[in-house]
Order: structure tokens, then sequence, then C-alpha cells
């Protein structure tokens, strides 16, 4: 029988297999109507029809139509006026009831004129083609707050699922990414809120082509205001979660008419609406990437050939997906899984994975792409009752339960059923191990791997094991690969900035950090290298994970990042734990350090397969287990937990730890080998390595460090305190290519400082940034004109992202070139066009904030913090008040800060007060609460507010950093107000707008709350 490798794909494939330009640039100037006519004319010759439709009027006859046509079915006036006004355009429902529509209740009831009822498709996801595709441009939206005209939007079943938003060639992307954002804030929901409906959105600019589901920028509008049409939060980091198409080679497909021509084909762009969308619990719409797509087709593909030529339970009936770390491999094998298991040929779909990433990390994301989607099992008899029942289509299980399900129920009816066996981490020993027991127990398996890092000849075990020890051997083909390389490239991971500080060559030059390490571990464990190691820790510790930058997720405002600490050896764990307590014992603002590790039996020197461990402590040595203890009762102090070293406290231990790491509440984690490989933490931004990693290993710990967070965040900070150079290059090339390091790991410092060239285009470095910047725009000079103002934006928010990266090296300190004063200066330049530019104002110059892109995220990150500003103030009162340099620094200090400018009439109001005796540190909190009960009170009166309720809400909201401004909460607070009354919204804004302000002005400076 052929082998058939599912490399190559149909037509009927959603993503092409491997994909060549057909485009042809001209070399004639292309407007902006030029491209659109060229795009439509195209859509056209691919089957879609074209409509002259220019309003809701027109817009809602043609859904009419459409709908009739695909139920077959004829509506009546009466009937689709209440269809519409019920199920359509219900006022009462917004983007999310609208896209969940789309997503999960796609079949709507429609109460008919003789009382009886009927399902009424808005689309059919079971025979993709009986969708119709239909292409409007130009269309006219006056309702809302601004008029605006949409370049072109595709209509499903004539419902506006698929808009794109076009811009000539030359002009930055970005501009059509923040107009939809404009039309978001204007007139999306206006009318019927038809616009509502979008899923898709695609910018382009012709050259440059990328999309993002519709929950891209509204993933905060929870956030912002009750009103429904109301702007939501800027997202400034919501541009980086936009994705390139590509074929299945991941070659990128930039150009407009090449992304119609393959992602916009009838079929594709059916198959992505509805079948590869996933629509979450937390209400977020994410469209797979094209390799998540391609892997899951490829999976499905070749159960369909086994099946087809009954090669289940051979070798056949199987493989492999490569795809690196941090690229979403959960999703993929969700919607794997999903599709799998609703085949007619399939029972059951096995998910397996460690016994830890079941608990803390697999089914809660499986629950949060699908409540109920899947059964995890609690024991080996949860696990066998779920085999058993015919309606556990999905179960979620662990080796170590399957283990013993299969070592224990030789003779189970299961065996004899078509199942789908789905890896997670397959590079894992025991996936190896339990390979030879599934093919023997299982008669009709399909089994299939996921892992960011395969196991090669040239990193396989060494060893004359009988059991597969390559990937392949294991589990067959590769279907499909998505390396470090490929993610990195697509902007879905961060690169690797690595810094070799290796601690010690002799006794004499122990505490030079400049030098070789030698290779003994005795050498490498001497008390005197270990304090070494915790002094550089500690002394560069806010240096490497920005401590003094600050950013906000899930609305708490946050400090900084957090590390982790990996030791080689057990005894090395509980040396550094100690001396990290021991010189921390002085400070008075103590590093929050946790520690945890568990009994490994094959503890190595060289780790290029980080070893599992197993929650085990009973075999831990005494000395060890003590330790344990009491590194667990510190944390219990820290924490107000009670967890011990008892088989299941240990394991509820570990998973606090995992939340606290994720929610940047543990300054530095402790470990050996745990959460070195499946832990994910996207605030989690340094690994401090004393520890020989190599191949999978290093790839596998320092891709801890390397998850997109926010524009503060650029890439993994990883601090060797061992000579691991070699290893890194070897292991990025064995999992990238010999060419990767350059795109894996960052530039040198002088690179960044000074400038660099790369594939023929020169990269301007920070010094020559700021040489343009002090010859351009002196400090304190009136820009004049917004061409100007618009070179001095970008060219301030490159020396911004610049400084981001430099601030990381040690060699940056004291070559900023700027003053701090001087940068204070230029940073209140950008404030104010910024704000300028923000405030809504008529006609076009409401447009103008969205044209520039303003690094914001980047200039909150180095605020100017209020003990900054008071021992200004102390300063002023040592002069009696009269200095007028030092009042002159509090202003621009201010101004220079967006969070202190809110605060501006607080400061000043507090200086006045401020006499030679006055104690500022102790009369600062006590000024700032009486102000606030003052104000408070006035605001309650002058909006006529619940008292009790407001002091509640804005209790909750200096608690957690964040003012809901919806839900039941909000509004207990309102005054009676008609419902029906068309003041409603108005006055509930200006609720809003006095709360906000409040909030603004008091947040971060409060010590107690309302």
């Amino acid at each position: 029988m052929t082998n058939y490798n599912l490399v190559a794909t149909t037509n009927e494939s959603t993503v092409v297999a491997e994909y060549t330009e057909y485009y042809q640039t001209h070399a004639r100037y292309q407007t902006e109507a030029d491209l659109e006519r060229e795009f439509i004319a195209l859509l056209v010759a691919q089957g879609y029809e074209r409509l002259p439709l220019r309003d809701e009027a027109a817009l809602v006859a043609n859904l009419r139509s459409q709908l009739a046509r695909l139920n077959d079915y004829s509506f009546s006036d009466s009937e689709w006026q209440r269809f519409y006004a019920t199920c359509i355009a219900n006022p009462n429902e917004g983007i999310t009831d609208k896209t969940r529509k789309i997503q999960t209740d796609h079949i709507q009831v429609l109460q008919r004129d003789d009382g009886s009822s009927k399902n009424i498709l808005l689309i059919d996801k079971k025979h993709i083609h009986n969708n119709r595709l239909q292409v409007i441009n130009q269309y006219s939206k006056s309702a809302g707050t601004h008029q605006n005209r949409y370049d072109v939007t595709i209509l499903v079943n004539g419902l506006p699922l698929i808009h794109a938003e076009l811009k000539r060639r030359g002009v930055a992307i970005r501009e059509a990414f923040n107009q939809i954002k404009r039309y978001q804030r204007d007139s999306f929901w206006a009318a019927s809120g038809l616009f509502q409906y979008v899923q898709l959105f695609i910018i382009s600019n012709g050259t440059r082509t990328k999309y993002y589901s519709n929950t891209t920028r509204v993933s905060h509008i929870k956030e912002a205001t009750a009103s429904a049409h109301a702007q939501s939060k800027k997202t400034s980091n919501s541009f980086e979660f936009t994705s390139f198409w590509a074929d299945a080679t991941n070659k990128q497909i930039m150009d407009l008419m090449d992304v119609t021509r393959t992602l916009l084909t009838k079929h594709t762009i059916l198959n992505v609406l509805t079948k590869y969308c996933v629509y979450t619990s937390e209400e977020l719409l994410l469209v797979m990437r094209p390799y998540q797509i391609a892997a899951t087709e490829r999976i499905l593909s070749r159960i369909d050939v086994a099946h087809n030529y009954k090669q289940s339970g051979t070798r056949q009936a199987g493989g492999y997906i490569w795809h690196t770390t941090g690229s979403g491999k959960t999703l993929t094998s969700f919607k794997t899984a999903q599709l799998a298991a609703a085949l007619p040929h399939i029972d059951k779909v096995l998910f397996v994975v460690d016994r830890k990433d079941l608990d803390y990390q697999t089914m809660r994301e499986y629950d949060r792409f699908q409540q109920g989607a899947a059964n995890s099992n609690s024991s080996t008899r949860v696990l066998q009752q779920q085999l058993e029942n015919d309606n556990a289509r999905i179960i979620i299980t662990t080796i170590q339960k399957l283990d013993s399900f299969v070592n224990t129920r030789a003779q189970h009816p299961v065996y004899q059923k078509k199942v789908v066996i789905i890896f997670d981490e397959c590079h894992r020993s025991q996936f190896g191990l339990m390979h030879a027991k599934i093919v023997k127990a299982f008669k009709h398996y399909y089994l299939f791997g996921f892992t960011g890092t395969p196991i090669f000849a040239e990193n396989a075990p060494s060893g004359r094991s009988t059991i597969p020890t390559t990937t392949t051997q294991t589990f067959g083909d590769r279907l499909h690969a998505y390396t470090i390389v490929d993610a990195i490239s697509d902007q879905n991971v961060l690169p690797f900035k690595v810094d070799f500080a290796n601690t010690i060559k002799s006794k004499a030059d122990i505490v030079d950090k400049q030098v070789s390490a030698i290779d003994t571990e005795r050498a490498l464990a001497d008390p005197a290298r270990i304090s070494a190691v915790v002094g550089y820790i500690l002394t560069h510790f806010a240096q490497k994970t920005l401590r003094n930058t600050h950013y906000t997720v899930q609305g708490q405002r946050l400090a900084g990042f957090n590390s982790i600490l990996a030791a080689t050896f057990i005894p090395v764990a509980m040396q550094y734990y100690n001396e990290l307590k021991k010189q921390q014992a002085d400070r008075t603002d103590p590093l929050t350090v946790a520690i945890i590790f568990s009994y490994n039996a094959n503890e190595s020197e060289v780790e290029d397969s980080l070893p599992e461990e197993q929650f085990d402590t009973d075999k831990l040595p005494p000395s060890a287990r003590d330790f344990l203890t009491s590194a667990i009762s510190d944390y219990n102090g820290m924490f107000k937990t009670n967890f011990d070293t008892s088989a299941d406290r240990f394991q509820n231990y570990y998973k606090d730890i995992s939340m606290r790491m994720k929610n940047r509440q543990i300054d530095l984690l402790v470990v050996v080998n745990m959460f070195l490989t499946g832990f994910d933490a996207t605030t989690l931004n340094t690994l401090w390595v004393d520890k020989n990693l190599r191949q999978h290993g290093l790839i596998q710990a320092f891709s801890r460090t390397n998850r997109i967070l926010n524009a503060v965040k650029t890439f993994g900070n990883i601090v060797c305190f061992r000579d691991l150079q070699q290893a890194t290059e070897d292991a990025i090339a064995l999992f990238g290519n010999k060419e990767a390091s350059s795109i894996v790991l960052l530039k040198d410092y002088a690179a960044y400082y000074h400038g660099y060239t790369e594939d023929g285009k020169q990269y301007p470095g920070y010094a020559e940034l700021i040489a343009r910047l002090e010859a351009s725009f002196p400090i304190n000079q009136h820009i004049v004109g917004e061409s100007a103002q618009n070179e001095f934006i970008m060219l301030f928010g490159m020396i911004l992202r610049q400084k981001n990266i430099l601030r990381t090296f040690d060699e940056f300190v004291g070559n900023e070139i700027l003053t701090e004063r001087d940068m204070q200066n230029y940073q209140s330049m950008y404030i104010d066009l910024y704000q300028d530019r923000a405030k809504p104002t008529v006609g076009e110059r409401e447009s103008i904030i969205d044209d520039v892109v303003f690094e914001i995220e980047l200039i909150r990150q180095v605020e100017i913090t209020i003990d900054y500003i008071l021992n200004l103030v102390k300063k002023f009162q040592a002069t009696k008040n009269q200095d007028s340099d030092v009042r002159g620094a509090i202003e621009k200090a201010i101004s220079a800060s967006i969070q202190l400018r809110s605060k501006k009439e607080l400061i000043d109001s507090f200086i006045a007060t401020v006499n030679t005796s006055t104690d500022i540190p102790s009369a600062w909190p006590l000024f700032v609460e009486a102000e606030m009960a003052r104000e408070l009170t006035q605001l309650i009166a002058t909006g006529a507010l619940q008292d009790a309720p407001t002091r509640q809400l804005l209790e909750y909201a200096f608690r957690d950093g964040t003012l809901k401004t919806s839900g039941t909460d909000f509004d207990s607070i309102l005054p009676p107000m008609s419902r029906f009354s068309g003041m409603r919204e108005t006055k509930k804004q200006r609720v809003v707008d006095l709360l906000s302000a409040f909030f603004e002005k008091y947040a971060g400076v409060v010590r107690t709350t309302p």
C-alpha cells in the first residue's frame, strides 16, 4: 500500500499549499479609487455579485431577499418586520450579541403569522456554498455622530460580515486600521446597527494586507462606557494582533490582489467564517491563523485517507504538527478535536496532556474556547465512564490516567473503537514510553502529536532503548511546520535578548561577572559564587524586568514584569533561595520570592530534555523536604494561604504559584525544572539561567519569556550565568535554520545605539535619532503646521521605541544623551500634541489623531511618580517656596506625565498649603483624603446620584484600578430617569464624564477608599 504524505493539498483546502504571486506591479500611479475598482473586479471574477447599494433601505431590502432565498421561504411584510426587529436589528444587542448570533446562534426562530414557528438560517454552516456572497462599495452612513462612507463590504446572505478598508499604495496600513476604529466610534452602531455584524476586517494599502476579527478592536468595550455607541478605550496593542494571510509553507501573502485570490476565494472565506472561527466564553472572536488552519486540515485529511484505506491502527494513521512554543497550539488542537469528533467514522477523541497541564492550563483553555466542549477526568474510574459514554465525544485526560487505564483494563471494548488520540507537547519523554502501550492496546487508533520542539536524530536521547526516540518514529510524518523563525517573522512571539553574565574563573575573581565559568558543579555551587549571582540579580532586577515602567493588563496597573531563576539541582536552588532572603533582609522593598521543586530521579548536568517533575515530594531527601516545607511556610505568610508538601496541597501550591505568576504577584520564582515547559505568562519577561541547557530544553525554557503582551514588552530577556552561547546558537539552528539567529536573537547594543544595515536598508540608531530631534525641534520651540507636527510625532515615537530596547543594556546607563529635564520637555510636547488631537472637535479635525501613531503605551511606562513630585515639593519647601527653578521643575514633570496631568490641580492646591514646618510625606495623603471626601460629596449632589451605591462603585474602582461604567452596579447609582426619554443617554453620559474625571484625578494617589 502506498504511504500517502499529505503535504500536497487539493483545491478544497482552505489554505493553499504553496502560492506564487500573480500580481504584477505597474509603473503608473495607482489611486485609492483605482485600487478599489481593481479589488472589486477581481471579487466579481471569482463569483461575487456586485450590488449598487448606497443606503440602509436598500441594504435591508436585499437582506430580506437573500434570507428568503437561503431558507426557501417568502416572508410576509408583518413577518419580516417582526423578525427583523427582534432577531436581526434588536436595539438592545451590540457587537458581542451579533457575533454570537453568527458564530453559535445562526439559526433564529421566526414567529409566523399563523402562530407557528420556523427556523431561519442566517448562514448555512453545513453546506457552505449555499451561502451567497455579494460586494458593495462606498456605502454611506449618514446616521451617527459623523457621516461616513465605507470602502468595500462583503455581504454574506445580505449581512455585512466582512469589511475592507483601503488606502493607496505608499500610505501606512495603520491608517486603514485607525479609520475602522473611527467607524466603530462614529457610525457602525447607528440606525439598525447592521455593520455590527462584521466578523472580519481587512486593511490594505495594496502592497500590504492584513486581517483581524471584530473583537480585536473592541476587546475592551466593556471597560468603556455604558453607551452602546461610545468610543471604546484605546488599546495600543490591538494592531499587533492583526495578521497576514499565508500559504501552507508560511510564506506571507501581502498584496491585496494576491490576498483576494487566496483568502477571499468563496470556498476559503466561507470556510474561515463557518469553520475556523472560535467565539470564546469571554465573548472574543478568534479567527484562526493560516498555519493553524493548515495543520488542522492536514490532520483531518490524514484521518480520512487512513479511514478510506483501512489504515487505522498503523503508522499511516498518524503524524505530528511542529508549531513553535507560543504559536497557539491549544487553539489548533481544540479545533482539530472538535472537527474530528464530528466525523461520522470517529467514535472518540482523546486529548492527552501531562498531569499539571490538565489541571492548570489546557482544560481552562478548552473551556474558554467552548464551555462544556470537553470532559476532563479526576480519576481512572471517571476516565473509564467517559470512554463508555457515547455522548462524551471529546475527552481530556492525563498521560498518567491513560497509562493506568491501559495497564489495568486490558480487554476494554473501547480498544475496538475508532479513536483519535492527540498528544500535547509530544516531545516529552513519557509520550515515547506510552507509545508502545497505546499501539498495542488500541486497535483502530489515529495518533497525532503537537510539539514546539520535535525530537530529531540530532537531539534524540542516547542509549540502546528499543522505544522509538524521534518524534517521527513515534508519531509518523510531519504534517505541518511553523517554526520559531516563522512566528517571530509574523510577530506572533517575541525575539530573545541573551546576556552572558558568567561569574567565576577562579577564587580570585569570583565576583567578576565578565569572566568565564569553569565547568565543575562544585565550583559553580560555591557559596561565594551564589552570593555574587544573587547580587547581580538584585542589582539588575529593576533594569531587566523594566520595574520602573507601568502598563495595564485587564484593568490592573502593573509595574514592570517578573522572572524565573532556573538552577541545575535542588541543593543549588535551595542555596539561591536562602541567599535571596539573606541579601534582602535589610531592604525596605524586597522582591517577592517563591521556590518550587519536587523529586526527579534523573537529574542531569546538561539539560536537553527538561525532566517532568510529578509533584512527588515523598521521595525527596529529608533535608530537601524540610527546606520546601519552610519555604512554603514563607509563602503562606506572604499570601495568607495554607499549603504544605502533602500530595494534594502541594499540587494546589503549584496551581497558586501559576496564578500569581500570571498576575505578576511574584517577582522571582526559583525552580529546577518546573515552569520551564508549558507555562505561559505574558507578564514574564526574564529568565535567569544557572543551568546547562541545550537543544529543545533550551528553546523550551527560553520560550517562557517571549509571549506578546504590549508595546513595552519587545523581547524575552535571558540572562545566562553559564557559557551557553554555542548551545544557544546550536538550538536556534536546529529548530529554525542556520541563519535563524539574526531573527530569533536581538541585535547587540551598538546596532540599536549607532544604527545598522539589514537587507540593504539602513536603520538609524538612537544617537542619530536624538541628533535629528535636537536639530529639527529645539526644546520649547513651537512646532508650526500639521506636517511638522506629524514629523515630530513620528521621530519621537521612534526614539521611545529605541530607548525601550536600549534601557535593558548595561552600556546604556550614562549614555542617554538627553538629560532627564530635556526628556521631560520633549515628552511634554509629545503629550500636548496627543491631547490636542484627541479633543472632540468638528469636521475633519477629529480624524487627525487616528492618522498618526502615538506611542502612548511607551509614554505611560516611564510615568513620573507622585513620590518624585513630592521630593521636588520638599526641595521647594526648603527654599521657603521661593525657588522658581524648583517650581518650574515641578510644572515640567507634571506636564511630562499623562497620569499626573489630571492631578495638577490637586498638586498645586497642596503646594499652596505647604509651609516650612509641613511634614510632606504625612501631609500629602491626609490632604488627598480630605479633598476627595469634599469633592465626592459635591459630585454626588451635582449629579443627583445615589449616595451609598456611588461610594461603593468608586471603592471597587480604586481597589481594582479601573472604573466600570456599565452593568447593574453603575445603573444603581443613577437618579430616576424615564427609559423612554431621549435624554436618558445624554444624562447617563454626563454622569460617566463626572465620575471618570474624579477617578482619573485620585487614582494612584488615594490611600483609602471613599
